[in-house]
């Protein structure tokens, strides 16, 4: 048995290690216990002080390039250590070369992105948000609205599937927009979050104060937050409703950003046939979107809604590639999918699908329990082969569009063809990060599009001139984010992703003196 790794915390410019209260964390592909985490000892109030007074004005004070040229080199570290992280990632999280790619490759194209964005915004310090407007007969009285840093802290709390990306998708935009982070990433997966930090710190690019890491509980942590601090929550929606519910963070109004639970959606729509090519894209993203990262996705598709016509063909079809999923110990080069990341995420699993079972969905291919894995001991591992449910009257049952079985999981449902029941079926679920639909009718996935936008926050349409790169990673340059269930809050999406880091104010003076003060040159700076 190897050596158990004990993980630090790094807080008020040092790293911590613990003494009591662990929790261990096991490699899924065996069981076996490779670390342990603990936060104990760590006074959570002097750790938000400690970022307010040195992190934020450290931020702060450098403009919106020099923050870019930092993430540049940040992401520049984490591609350097990309094959470290990779093995890290397989031990900790059970995630093959391909899943862990997804993830750190994710987590430094984050980064690079933000550099990108950043050095277009150029040296100030604040960003203009519109054009300005005259407020009486002359520009001695004009108003422009603008957006300036907020001088608290991003409190991440992260999912336990996504320990690097789940990250970098929260502390890029946050520091860009001059705010320090304290990151709590869930602690299944936290070795890698760790090491992540400990890449980034020691670039040296960091101003102290800028990024501190608890492995470990929260304590008392989310009760000092007050109204210039963010809560930024990826995970459970049952648990977002309990932080949202702080005394404190009502009180203060303190900003909370949740990422929650997605019943995403796959629809196909009439006229695409098994002799298309876009209904050959349709089975290939569909089951790349079930097994990715064994399920352990927000984005991962679980239902799927095709024309009633086809929906024998479609079972068939996505049976035979299921079927050519090896699930076992990355470490072994045949397996295609590795295991879930612990026992309770199994357990809920298995028992997700009795309960999907139990509302009137039957399985058609897959166990729906604990199977032994290639290239791991019997009995051994945290081992869930894909299943596929199929439900013939979706509009009968309530938990396929409310119960979020986190893993390889889906099922397959009919509608009419008309694409006012597919957009109506989508809005069951009452919110999801994303919808995929297939289709080159521009008529009805005009018609889909109007009905289904208002319940999903983001839209991949799958066409014949489509890429064909599917809907499952959230691009730093689009939105990522959903209405209702899954949490109502935006990450991402450009410099809109900033928004959630920066307090959006009105100006309004002599024209001359607002613009100078958002570092914009007047038209008679630009013509003497």
């Amino acid at each position: 048995m190897s050596q158990v790794h004990t993980l630090r915390s790094y807080v008020l410019g040092s790293w911590h290690e613990a003494s009591s209260d662990f929790v261990p964390l096991v490699d899924p592909s065996t069981e076996e216990e490779i670390a342990r985490a603990s936060s104990s000892g760590i006074d959570f109030q002097s750790v938000l002080k400690y970022a307010r007074e040195h992190g934020g004005p450290s931020l702060r004070a450098m403009t919106f390039a020099e923050r870019a040229a930092m993430l540049k080199e940040l992401s520049k570290a984490l591609r350097d250590h990309r094959d470290e992280l990779l093995e890290l990632s397989r031990r900790n999280a059970g995630t093959t070369d391909a899943d862990g790619a997804f993830d750190i490759d994710g987590a430094g194209g984050t980064l690079a992105y933000y550099a990108s964005v950043g050095k277009k915004l150029g040296h100030r310090h604040a960003l203009a948000d519109d054009d300005g407007t005259q407020l009486a007969k002359t520009e001695a009285f004009w108003a422009c609205h603008a957006r300036v840093p907020r001088h608290g802290v991003a409190v991440a709390i992260n999912a336990f599937n996504f320990p690097a990306w789940g990250l970098a998708e929260k502390a890029a935009c946050a520091w860009l927009a001059g705010v320090p982070v304290i990151a709590k990433p869930a602690t299944a997966t936290a070795w890698v979050t760790e090491r992540w930090v400990e890449i980034l710190l020691e670039t040296g690019v960091l101003p102290d104060g800028a990024l501190q890491l608890i492995c470990g509980g929260t304590g008392d942590l989310l009760s000092h937050l007050g109204s210039q601090d963010l809560l930024a929550f990826t995970g459970s929606a049952d648990t977002a409703l309990k932080l949202r519910g702080g005394d404190n963070l009502q009180r203060c109004s303190t900003r909370v950003n949740v990422e929650a639970d997605s019943l995403n959606t796959a629809v196909l729509a009439p006229g695409v046939g098994p002799d298309d090519d876009l209904y050959g894209l349709f089975i290939k993203d569909v089951c790349r979107e079930i097994t990715q990262k064994t399920g352990q996705k927000c984005t991962a598709i679980r239902r799927i809604f095709v024309p009633r016509d086809l929906l024998d063909a479609v079972q068939h079809d996505l049976v035979v590639r299921l079927r050519k999923t090896v699930t076992g110990n990355p470490g072994d080069e045949s397996v295609r999918m590795g295991p879930l990341a612990t026992a309770q995420q199994l357990f809920d699993a298995e028992h997700g699908v009795d309960e999907l079972e139990g509302d009137g969905a039957v399985k058609i291919y897959g166990s729906g329990k604990r199977c032994d894995g290639v290239g791991s001991e019997k009995g051994k591992g945290f081992f869930f082969g894909p299943v596929l449910l199929r439900l013939d009257e979706p509009v009968d049952a309530e938990l396929v569009h409310t119960r979020e079985v986190f893993g390889p999981v889906a099922t397959l449902m009919p509608y009419d063809g008309k694409a006012e029941q597919a957009a109506r079926f989508v809005a069951l679920a009452d919110g999801t990060l994303v919808t995929s639909v297939y289709s080159d009718d521009a008529a009805w996935l005009a018609e889909f599009t109007a009905g289904a936008s208002p319940y999903t926050g983001r839209i991949y349409v799958g066409s014949s001139g489509s890429a064909g790169f599917g809907s499952g990673a959230a691009l730093p340059q689009s939105q990522h984010g959903g209405p209702g269930r899954a949490g109502g809050g935006s990450e991402l999406g450009g410099l809109a992703g900033l928004d959630p880091y920066l307090q959006r104010i009105a100006l309004q003076g002599d024209r001359a003196v607002v613009e100078s003060l958002l570092g914009a040159e007047t038209e008679d700076s630009t013509t003497s």
